[in-house]
């Protein structure tokens, strides 16, 4: 509509005036004696109503002569014959690149109706008149593009079956195509959904060099009437069978506000978990945790889905898959304890049935002699707690009970700090008259890696705090894994008021800054006290539990003796320490899924047992094809870290692929796990579906072109035409004639009659 009011004021579209040169005849004689006539009637208008009196005032003088200047010097302009010289393209001199998105979103219709895809192969069309406007003037190359450019043969061949847009890629592919001949510029047609994770920096700098300009057209609604999508599931690569999953997931949608619907979470074609959504107000995003048990071992692939709705424009974006490595492997815990004690044995029975947690006890029976339980050999601690951190990191959990900080040496403190922080396990003090405070910890690096603010000042020497506790979960630990102690949030969030008190002997303290505090209490005093806080320190995570009788909550004359909950929250808690602790060797695929034919890159990293990076090994992954084919990936030192290898194959067919890396050195094997990856049709297609116009209009500007829809890209030939790129002539197009020019005149004379009788001059 403005370009088109444009063209009817001054005769030529706005790119005309873009790229042509502005010129006036200033310095012929016809042109000199025009201007000394126009100085010359100015100057005497002025003098005229300075010496003009009577009744007129000063201020309608002013006016009046102002007016009268203007007209005069809108005259001048026309008689200076001021022209717009342009470069025109020279007919059939020139070449046109046209490229076509044929990706899988441009099936979408929400353009009158009708497919995206359909106005771009109507467009493709010769009957089209944009087309035939262009194929009057340029040679016309057309292409079509998704993950990869060719050309076009035919409007048929367009099959909108991509599954992935790759616009740099695009345009570095016609530029190539038709490097070497005069190219007068490309037409984009897309919806701007680039689903690449390249960058286009790169391709418009290659456009940009050679002054090629880019006229882009976005196909397609910027936003969606009606249409549901899961945006996000945040799920881990990895998990012990049986673990109890938390998903945090994001759905977001328009035109179904108020709505109330259904989250399923698939496994296999069985529904493992099902939560209700309210959908909030349309472009608002919805925050979703639905719970889903792990119960089969192997790479599974959980499907997060929310059913179609009525009149829903796209269904593929209501579902998001994420792959898990389901493990059924023991997570070996180390459980220090320094004097026998109930919570010690219910927690053994707590997880005694839990196939997935062996946790290993050492307690100090007297000075130097210990008690082992569920050792693997009979060497294992048969010095007490290890001495070298080789043998303390085969652990990937560690349990500090009432054990006070002078039994350990300065670099065993050290270690557990190292614990955590390099080797990045799990680290859990369990409240106890030796614990925490009361056990000198304060001041160590022990502390420094506990998520409490504990005070080197309070020692065990001083008089002993004891306090009764009634055990809520706070606002953030209600959603927390290990607070669900029963088989539904809400029902977990039931069940903590009615567990019975339990107490504490240690000084209660602030949780740090960074921490995030789970359980409180409350004594009978009404004051609060940190029960269970957590924080994340280097590579781990580290726990403190501050209750010495956790017990009571399975032994307590109000707990049943089929009560679980005890049971649930020492499994929830141990499995969560131990979630996500790294291995010596791991491995993974850069990208999450990828087309079948494209390149897929493996990166690992490896320490050696003191988890100290290693840059000297030897590495290869074997990759298991799922036609049972395999590859041997060997991965090189990346020189970009410490610790770091990477290495690429081909993937060759569609499914789940599984890695398996083995490193060593000098002949010496240093570690080897399994990973798993996916290659196959990937989805993004379907995700923020909706007509991205920033990108396109960036694709424009930065080349000089121009961005239409399709109601504007009626003007694109004429813009092309004028862009002087390519084989063009000069051409003057006079200005003085355009009909703004004739406007402005009547415009001004209009004005000094209206002023005149407004002020009765007239």
């Amino acid at each position: 509509m403005l370009d088109a009011l444009f063209e009817a004021l001054f005769s030529y579209r706005p790119v005309v005036f873009q790229q042509g040169e502005f010129r006036l005849d200033l310095f012929s004689t016809q042109s000199m004696l025009v201007g000394l006539l126009g100085v010359g009637l100015m100057a005497a208008t002025v003098i005229t109503y300075r010496r003009t009196g009577g009744k007129g005032r000063t201020r309608d003088r002013v006016v009046l002569g102002a007016i009268r200047l203007a007209l005069l010097a809108l005259l001048v302009f026309c008689l200076f014959r001021p022209t717009l010289v342009v470069l025109d393209a020279i007919p059939q001199q020139n070449v046109i690149a046209v490229l076509i998105d044929d990706s899988s979103s441009m099936q979408i219709p929400d353009v009158d109706a009708a497919a995206r895809g359909a106005w771009a192969r109507e467009f493709a069309g010769p009957e089209q008149a944009v087309t035939r406007a262009l194929a009057e003037r340029f040679v016309v190359r057309p292409f079509r593009f998704s993950s990869v450019v060719g050309r076009l043969r035919a409007p048929e061949d367009l099959t909108f079956a991509g599954t992935q847009t790759k616009l740099g890629r695009a345009l570095d592919g016609v530029r190539e195509e038709l490097a070497g001949l005069p190219v007068a510029g490309v037409v984009l047609i897309s919806d701007g959904a680039d689903t690449s994770e390249e960058a286009i920096g790169e391709a418009l700098l290659g456009m940009q060099a050679q002054r090629v300009p880019v006229f882009t057209v976005g196909v397609g609604s910027p936003q969606l009437e009606r249409d549901i999508q899961v945006d996000r599931v945040s799920t881990p690569p990895r998990v012990l069978k049986d673990a109890s999953l938390l998903v945090d997931v994001v759905v977001s949608q328009t035109g179904y506000s108020g709505r109330t619907v259904t989250l399923d979470v698939e496994d296999g074609g069985r529904i493992i978990g099902s939560q209700e959504v309210v959908l909030p107000i349309d472009g608002s995003p919805a925050a979703v945790q639905v719970r889903a048990r792990a119960t089969e071992a192997g790479p599974r692939v959980f499907r997060f889905r929310v059913p179609p709705q009525e009149d829903e424009l796209i269904s593929q974006n209501n579902t998001r898959e994420a792959l898990i490595d389901v493990r059924d492997v023991k997570e070996k815990i180390l459980y220090f304890e320094g004097e026998p004690r109930f919570e010690m044995k219910f927690l053994r029975r707590a997880v005694a049935d839990d196939e997935n947690l062996q946790v290993v006890v050492l307690q100090r029976t007297a000075d130097t002699k210990y008690m082992r339980l569920e050792v693997d050999d009979p060497d294992e601690l048969l010095g007490g707690f290890p001495k070298t951190r080789e043998e303390l990191f085969a652990y990937r959990g560690l349990i500090i009970g009432s054990v006070e900080a002078g039994l350990f040496s300065g670099d065993q403190l050290q270690m557990i700090a190292d614990f955590v922080d390099r080797r990045g396990g799990g680290l859990l003090m369990v409240g106890g008259g030796r614990a925490f405070a009361e056990g000198g910890y304060g001041g160590t690096p022990v502390a420094d890696a506990l998520p409490l603010a504990i005070d080197p000042g309070v020692r065990a020497s001083e008089p002993t705090v004891f306090e009764r506790l009634k055990v809520l979960p706070t606002r953030q630990g209600q959603t927390h894994a290990v607070t669900q102690i029963a088989g539904t949030e809400a029902a977990s969030r039931a069940r903590w008021p009615e567990l019975p008190q339990v107490t504490t002997v240690n000084a209660p303290f602030p949780a740090k800054p960074g921490a995030t505090v789970l359980l409180e209490g409350t004594d009978e005093r009404g004051r609060a006290h940190v029960v269970l806080a957590s924080q994340q320190y280097g590579r781990g995570k580290s726990l403190a539990f501050t209750a010495q009788d956790s017990w009571l909550w399975q032994m307590d004359a109000s707990i049943s003796v089929e009560d679980q909950t005890h049971e649930n929250f020492w499994r929830q808690m141990l499995r969560w320490l131990v979630d996500g602790v790294p291995e010596v060797v791991q491995v993974r695929a850069t990208s999450e899924q990828v087309v079948p034919g494209e390149p897929v890159t493996l990166e690992a990293t490896v320490v050696d047992k003191a988890f100290v990076d290693l840059n000297d090994a030897s590495v290869v992954v074997t990759v298991l094809e799922p036609d049972g084919a395999t590859v041997d990936v060997p991965l090189q030192w990346t020189g970009d870290r410490d610790g770091l290898y990477r290495g690429t194959f081909v993937s060759r067919s569609a499914g789940v692929h599984e890695a398996r890396v083995d490193a060593s050195r000098q002949g010496e094997a240093v570690g080897s796990t399994v990973t798993y990856f996916r290659v196959g049709a990937p989805d993004a297609e379907y995700f923020d579906a909706a007509m991205h116009e920033a990108p396109l209009r960036r694709i424009a500007d930065e080349t000089g072109g121009r961005y239409y829809t399709p109601a504007t890209v009626g003007g694109l030939p004429e813009d092309v035409r004028y862009t002087g790129r390519g084989v063009t002539s000069v051409e003057e197009r006079p200005l003085w004639q355009m009909p703004i020019v004739f406007v402005l005149l009547l415009g001004l004379m209009i004005a000094e009659w209206a002023y005149r009788r407004a002020v009765g001059l007239a």
